[in-house]
């Protein structure tokens, strides 16, 4: 309002805070209808900090001329007033006064900085319409590392409170988002990134594997892995000597015959091992066969029966590969469940996803505690017998932490919750079980 220059009656108004989420309400409506009176052109509304258990708001109204406000004030004033007393009573205050434009009024028209993103008029630190921090200088590398690492190493940060409220409040974090109150936390869905990240990171990539040259050898490596060779030719020799003693086995009558070779007898016959599939017929599984043809079979059977093992290798590798997505999949899944079971919770399907979101992330950070404890503990001293307590704790933790948030977000009796916590588990596993089965077969399909 800038260019306006008639009066602004400014009110003042205090209730206490327990009536506060009312009175605001009350207010955004009060305002409504005053810009319905003649004369008033705009309205503004200010907050100002809590005291003394009471909330204050401060509005402006902007008139044409002083001849509305006087017609305001000798006529619709008494009555408004009178309202809101009988409303709120001894929980409510008010003052006010009337601002007028003076002969310094010019001064608005100095220009104010603006935003360098969006353009908007700045009135503070930063700006009121895009975030963005009001700073015109040039940009040094330590301000590119601190905000690399700010809320990394600012212990008040969104990171670090949603991590507390995570890993040790089950159920809070989803709580405080479904009641609103959401700026001070990492969206869900970044949680869930990043947390998922980290575990992956921290439970596939080793360092001295991947980054090789930048670690010295270890003295005797090459004497403990000839003695570990040695362990496993042992243990193999004496599993077929086991089996052939057993009659599983059929070891080759001489040495000297080139046709000699390893039989394997189950029941009386020999299984086929040379993949020619002759029994299998493509026609007899549908959809399926035509996709499973026997030249496909053959060659998926030959990959698997190769004795370097590269075959193996290469499916466990695939399958690995597809544990990511997989998890990803039963996010929705999962979210689906909760909707099944709580259809009278009165929650919408993306609540009950943002739940799911959360106590998988909650998942990933506890396995990635427990890799991290498993791989590292030696090394800084842990004993053994208490790095089996911390883990084992965890694990019992982790289907804790669901019942508790289950619990609090859904705020039903022990005897509900338990018996739909039992159907969760018992989904989760039923779940992972099928997505494993196909994530399998994507993996014997492309090895």
């Amino acid at each position: 309002m800038d260019e306006h220059t008639g009066p602004v009656y400014e009110v003042t108004l205090s209730v206490h805070a327990e009536v506060a989420d009312g009175f605001d309400q009350w207010l955004a409506e009060h305002v409504t209808d005053m810009l319905k009176l003649p004369g008033f052109v705009a309205a503004d509304a200010s907050v100002m900090d809590d005291s003394d258990g009471r909330v204050t708001r401060v509005v402006r109204y902007f008139l044409a001329s002083d001849q509305d406000l006087e017609n305001y004030l000798a006529g619709p004033a008494a009555a408004m007033r009178q309202q809101t007393s009988e409303q709120f009573g001894s929980h409510f205050e008010a003052s006010r006064r009337i601002l007028r434009s003076n002969a310094f009024s010019s001064l608005n028209s100095i220009a104010k900085p603006r935003c360098l993103n969006c353009g908007t008029a700045l009135a503070g630190q930063y700006c009121g319409h895009c975030g963005q921090r009001a700073k015109s200088r040039l940009i040094s590398v330590w301000e590119l590392v601190k905000d690399a690492f700010g809320d990394l190493l600012d212990v008040d940060s969104r990171l670090w409170q949603t991590m507390v409220q995570l890993a040790f409040r089950p159920g809070r974090l989803t709580r405080e988002y479904l009641q609103g109150r959401r700026a001070r936390y990492m969206p869900p869905f970044r949680t869930y990134l990043v947390l998922s990240l980290l575990f992956f990171l921290v439970a596939f990539f080793d360092p001295k594997e991947e980054f090789s040259i930048f670690f010295e050898p270890v003295a005797g490596s090459a004497q403990d892995s000839a003695n570990e060779a040695n362990e496993i030719e042992n243990a193999r020799q004496e599993l077929l000597s086991e089996l052939e003693a057993e009659g599983i086995l059929i070891k080759p009558s001489t040495a000297d015959d080139p046709e000699a070779r390893l039989r394997v007898d189950v029941d009386g016959k020999e299984p086929d091992a040379d993949c020619n599939l002759q029994d299998y017929n493509p026609a007899e599984y549908g959809w399926f066969g035509q996709r499973l043809t026997r030249e496909r079979a053959q060659q998926i059977c030959r990959r698997f029966a190769a004795e370097d093992g590269e075959g193996i290798r290469g499916f466990l590798d695939k399958l690995l590969e597809y544990v990511p997505a997989g998890l990803f999949v039963l996010l929705p899944l999962m979210a689906l469940v909760l909707k099944v079971l709580y259809p009278l919770s009165g929650r919408y399907y993306v609540e009950h996803l943002l739940l799911i979101l959360h106590y998988h992330a909650f998942v990933f950070l506890a396995l990635t505690v427990e890799i991290v404890i498993a791989r590292f503990g030696n090394l800084i001293g842990v004993a053994d017998t208490v790095q089996a307590i911390l883990v084992t704790a965890l694990a019992i933790y982790i289907p804790v932490y669901l019942y508790k948030t289950l619990r609090r977000v859904y705020e039903q009796g022990h005897l509900f919750t338990s018996f739909k916590f039992t159907l969760i588990v018992l989904a989760y596993w039923l779940g992972l079980a099928t997505l494993l089965l196909v994530m399998a077969a994507f993996a014997v399909f492309t090895v």
